[in-house]
């Protein structure tokens, strides 16, 4: 016998056919029980999109050479700051037209469309054999993965309000963990022909494209996740007078009762403020990781650690276990006692001293090198995980349901026309301080990280009233 569907709860309507009140009851039989399965698919979803961003950057260096398109070894870090750069400019600028559309048609299909053309053009990108078809691959790729907006709207819709904060961090760690090991997997995998002689050779399709196989393992890994998306259930909902979809009685203690107004997202300014500050933390981010591996590879004489692209790899695999053993065992314990707020200010805060330490590594050498160095990366992650995850929470907060889409594809195109900016003036600022190795003010790299601290400090700043306005559930 057929259990019938739950009755609504007093005060509610549920219209039949509509996904999102079909996500609603199901929320209302599982109070208290987390959604797993709906999270699992965020994660995925979220860390198969992620892998492509940073997966060049160990073996960007090695690939511009080999592109040929740099004069000298100091110009490598021009070159490379704006093929780093071009993802970002291309996902900046549809991201907002993809967080409408999400609003207007559902979640599932902009998350399914966007793993799917991490399949194509990842790639693409693998087979590129000049600078102007790895820049536009790379281009095309962001512009079509418009994830990152739907996928933290469906992360909170699928959550009751006292499992918003493991939503999304479920979301932010699975990129996290996506643009960490995202490198690991570029690094062991990048020339193959080199790193594994005995099982590649030269006349090998990967002979011809050294960078070709860390993409195919992502793409493979993409397409089994696309065909996943076919179990997604959808959170939008469907129907004529969408502000009747879920009609509260005074009182009620639901998610939806505690939603915000809904009003122009441009003049919300605690949706905006919080997106400042998240664009301000995105950029010092998104420009560490392409400084700390481009830094990490480059030669001693310069500054760098002489490092491998394996080495660089390992490092960042380490750090990206690191990310999901804090998220199973300690983020929501962190949240639960600091609030998203305070667990911002303190990370950002302990990501100056470690960040300033960099520079005085390279001094050492064996073990006495890699101990300091694998606990700063591990600790630098952890702290870079819970900010984001802290003004995540914030912006979605921020807005009623139909307009998180939106929301989030604002969010995402000024993070990412920072995150744009980030490795060009990282790969700029790199490629200068390395010919500054002896100046008296803050010689070759130190400068670099000097730059890192500032925009981190900024970053701290701006979580402090008065510019950083509270959504009113967390006053």
């Amino acid at each position: 016998m057929v259990e019938p569907p739950p009755a609504p709860a007093p005060g509610k309507v549920y219209y039949d056919g509509c996904p999102g009140c079909a996500m609603d009851r199901k929320k209302e039989t599982r109070k208290g029980s987390v959604p797993y399965k709906e999270l699992i698919f965020v994660g995925i979803i979220s860390f198969a999109s992620a892998l492509p961003i940073t997966s060049l950057f160990p073996f960007l260096y090695f690939m511009i050479r080999d592109l040929h398109v740099a004069q000298r070894e100091e110009d490598i870090g021009f070159y490379a700051g704006f093929l780093g750069a071009s993802y970002m400019v291309g996902r900046g600028l549809a991201s907002v037209f993809w967080g409408v559309v999400a609003d207007r048609i559902g979640r599932k299909p902009v998350m399914a469309f966007s793993v799917f053309s991490v399949i194509v053009f990842n790639t693409l990108f693998g087979l590129s054999v000049k600078y102007w078809m790895a820049i536009a691959t790379r281009f095309l790729l962001g512009a079509l993965n418009g994830f990152l907006a739907p996928v933290k709207a469906y992360s909170i819709e699928v959550c009751q309000p006292e499992q918003q904060a493991l939503g999304i961090s479920i979301v932010n760690t699975a990129w996290g963990m996506g643009v960490i090991i995202g490198p690991a997997i570029g690094g062991y995998l990048a020339q193959p022909v080199k790193q594994y002689p005995h099982l590649f050779h030269d006349n090998s399709v990967f002979g011809r494209f050294p960078y070709l196989l860390p993409c195919i393992c992502i793409s493979f890994f993409a397409t089994l996740v696309f065909i996943s998306c076919a179990w997604l259930p959808e959170t939008l909902h469907k129907h004529k007078g969408l502000e009747r979809a879920v009609e509260m009685v005074e009182g009620s203690t639901t998610q939806e009762s505690t939603e915000p107004p809904k009003k122009s997202l441009l003049k919300n300014w605690p949706l905006m403020s919080a997106i400042i500050t998240y664009s301000v933390f995105s950029l010092h981010d998104t420009a560490y990781v392409e400084i700390f591996s481009l830094w990490t590879v480059s030669s001693r004489k310069y500054g760098g650690l002489s490092f491998s692209s394996k080495d660089v790899g390992q490092v960042l695999t380490v750090a990206g276990v690191s990310l999901l053993v804090y998220q199973l065992l300690a983020y929501r314990q962190v949240n639960k006692i600091l609030g998203p707020i305070h667990s911002t200010q303190v990370s950002s805060a302990l990501s100056i001293p470690i960040i300033a330490a960099y520079p005085f590594m390279t001094h050492l050498s064996g073990i006495r090198l890699d101990m300091p160095l694998y606990i700063a990366a591990m600790l630098k992650s952890v702290f870079a995980i819970t900010r984001v995850t802290g003004t995540s929470l914030l912006q979605n907060n921020a807005v009623p349901q139909e307009q998180r889409g939106a929301a989030n594809g604002i969010a995402t195109t000024t993070m990412s026309l920072a995150k744009a900016f980030a490795p060009a003036g990282a790969g700029i600022i790199f490629s200068w301080a390395q010919k500054r190795q002896h100046a008296t003010f803050f010689p070759g790299d130190h400068m670099v990280f000097l730059v890192l601290n500032l925009t981190e400090v900024i970053g701290l700043v701006l979580t402090f009233k008065p510019f950083l306005a509270v959504p009113q559930q967390y006053k």
